[in-house]
């Protein structure tokens, strides 16, 4: 039932009575739905977004662009699992277009994510070229928008 899913997805703190009610569904039944969609995989987790711009702690989100040649017989699956084992490693994605794998990681400085790409990324066998973007700010990230209204030039908000 995708419709749970996406209640889930948008709000992981609705109670199984909440869900049921609004799924005219019996409370039973979202549970068991609910430890089905856990054990099988498809629910991989709860988590909460946090603004850390909002608090004291300093950090920086790097998207690093890499170019690999993936290995005969082990394809892109091999180097991605490398690297997301890495604890740095938030996100990675095999992506489309001028490059093939795109790797999000958070640092406390931009020199520590420079270090990491340099010698860890950059040293596996199957990477050819790096590219390391900053994140400036951050205006909306899993549905969340972040910060207030954007303000026009009058101060009016839109």
């Amino acid at each position: 039932m995708t419709e749970l899913l996406k209640l889930l997805e948008n709000d992981a703190r609705l109670s199984p009575e909440a869900l049921a009610l609004m799924l005219q569904k019996e409370v039973g039944d979202i549970k068991t739905m609910i430890e089905n969609y856990e054990k099988n995989g498809i629910i991989l987790g709860y988590h909460t977004e946090i603004d850390w711009d909002k608090t004291d702690r300093e950090y920086v989100t790097a998207l690093i662009e890499l170019k690999i040649v993936p290995q005969r017989d082990r394809g892109y699956d091999h180097v991605a699992q490398k690297i997301y084992n890495y604890p740095e490693v938030e996100s990675l994605y095999l992506m489309s277009g001028g490059f093939d794998l795109a790797v999000f990681i958070r640092g406390k400085t931009m020199r520590e994510v420079a270090f990491f790409v340099a010698e860890k990324l950059a040293t596996l066998e199957d990477v050819t070229s790096t590219a390391t973007h900053f994140v400036l700010r951050k205006y909306k990230d899993n549905n969340v928008i972040y910060g207030s209204a954007p303000v026009d030039e009058r101060g009016c908000e839109f």
